[in-house]
C-alpha cells in the first residue's frame, strides 16, 4: 500500500487530532502505523479526519484521539522500525536512547490519558483479519486486569471473525527460554530479556487502568484492508457512544484461539519446512522447521502456526503455535 507523497511526517514530533464531544463520555485512542510500513490504519483514520471536519460524522459524547502515524520515522523510511521496534519494550524513560525512546515520552501520557485503545496494523503473509485480545481479569503480578467484559464486547463487534489471546504471558515464558540460551551472543541480540520487552502499545494501556485491542486488518498491501480498519473504526465509536450510532451486533461465530509457546529462530541457517501463513493448521509431530544442525522442530499438538518469520534475526521470534481457546467470550 503506498505512501501519499503529500503525507510525509514530521520525525522530531508526534501529530494527533481531539475531538470533543460535549455530553460527557470514554475517552477514545486510535493509532495508525506504529511499524511504519503498516499504513491500513493511517488510511481509515486520515478518512475519518475528513468526515468529522466536514460535518459528515459528528461526535455526539465523549473524546477521540487519533493519531494517523504513530512512528513517523519507520513511516518515513518505509519500513517497519525505524531505530528499532516501538511496539515493544514501551515506556516512559529519562534518558532516551534511540527515536523509539523519544515516541515513547511521548505517547505513553496520551495511552495513560484515555481510557480505550484501538490500534491498528497489518501483517506480512496473505489472511484474513484478526483481533488481538488481552487477559480476563486477574490481579497477577504480569498483567493484572478488571477490564475484560468491555474489551470482550468490542472485539465481537469490530467485523473480524478471529481472535487471539495469550501474547503477554506467552512472551515472558518465551523470554524465561531465552535467559537460558548457552550462546551469549543470542542474548546479546535481544532488546532486552526481561518480560516488559513484550510491552507494547495494547499491554502498556491496561497497565495504566484502560482497555486495549490490536486489530490485525489484513496483509500490508491488501486494497480492503483500510476498509477493515475504518469498519472497525466506526464500529467502535458506536460501541462507546461516541457517535449516536445503533449498537453494531455481535460477531456470532468466532475462532477464538490462545497463543501457548513462542519458538525462536537460534541460527541464520534455521529454516521452514514449507512457507507457513499465519494460522496454518498442523498436526501434532508434523515438521514445522529443522534447525541448523539437522533437528528436526515439530508441531507439540494439534494447533496453528502464528506470525511464521522466516527472516527473524537469531534469538527472536521464528514463529508461536496456538490452540483453540476455552474462555468464553461475553457479548
Amino acid at each position: 500500500m503506498s505512501h501519499p507523497v503529500l503525507t510525509q511526517p514530521s520525525t522530531t514530533s508526534l501529530r494527533s487530532h481531539t475531538f470533543h464531544g460535549l455530553e460527557a463520555g470514554p475517552k477514545l485512542l486510535i493509532l495508525g502505523a506504529v511499524h511504519g510500513n503498516e499504513v491500513c490504519g493511517t488510511r481509515a483514520i486520515e478518512r475519518l479526519i475528513t468526515e468529522l471536519d466536514s460535518g459528515r460524522l459528528s461526535l455526539a459524547r465523549g473524546q477521540l484521539t487519533v493519531v494517523p502515524i504513530t512512528n513517523p520515522l519507520a513511516y518515513h523510511r518505509k519500513q517497519r522500525n525505524g531505530d528499532r521496534n516501538l511496539n515493544r519494550n514501551l515506556r516512559p524513560t529519562d534518558a532516551p536512547e534511540d527515536f523509539e525512546d523519544r515516541i515513547a515520552n511521548a505517547l505513553c501520557p496520551l495511552l495513560a490519558a484515555h481510557d480505550v485503545l484501538l490500534d491498528l496494523h497489518s501483517f506480512l503473509s496473505q489472511g484474513q483479519a484478526f483481533a488481538m485480545l488481552g487477559p480476563q481479569d486477574n490481579d497477577g503480578a504480569l498483567q493484572p486486569f478488571t477490564q475484560s467484559a468491555l474489551e470482550e464486547k468490542l472485539v465481537l463487534r469490530l467485523g473480524v471473525g478471529r481472535v487471539v489471546e495469550g501474547w503477554l504471558d506467552t512472551y515472558a515464558r518465551g523470554v524465561e527460554k531465552r535467559l537460558a540460551y548457552p550462546d551469549a551472543s543470542l542474548r546479546a541480540q535481544m532488546l532486552s530479556t526481561h518480560p516488559s520487552y513484550g510491552v507494547g502499545t495494547t499491554e502498556y494501556m491496561r497497565a495504566q487502568g484502560g482497555c486495549a485491542l490490536t486489530l490485525e486488518c489484513g496483509q500490508h498491501e491488501d486494497p480492503a484492508a483500510p476498509e477493515v480498519a475504518y469498519a472497525a473504526i466506526r464500529n467502535a465509536l458506536a460501541v462507546l457512544g461516541l457517535l449516536d450510532e445503533p449498537l453494531p451486533p455481535a460477531q456470532s461465530e468466532v475462532e477464538f484461539l490462545r497463543l501457548e509457546e513462542v519458538i525462536d529462530r537460534l541460527h541464520p541457517e534455521d529454516g521452514f519446512a514449507r512457507e507457513w501463513k499465519s494460522f496454518d493448521s498442523v498436526r501434532e509431530g508434523e515438521l514445522i522447521g529443522t534447525r541448523h544442525d539437522g533437528k528436526a522442530v515439530t508441531a507439540p499438538a494439534d494447533g496453528y502456526i502464528v506470525f511464521p518469520n522466516g527472516k527473524s534475526a537469531p534469538g527472536n521470534e521464528w514463529f508461536y503455535f496456538a490452540r483453540p481457546s476455552t474462555r468464553r467470550l461475553r457479548a
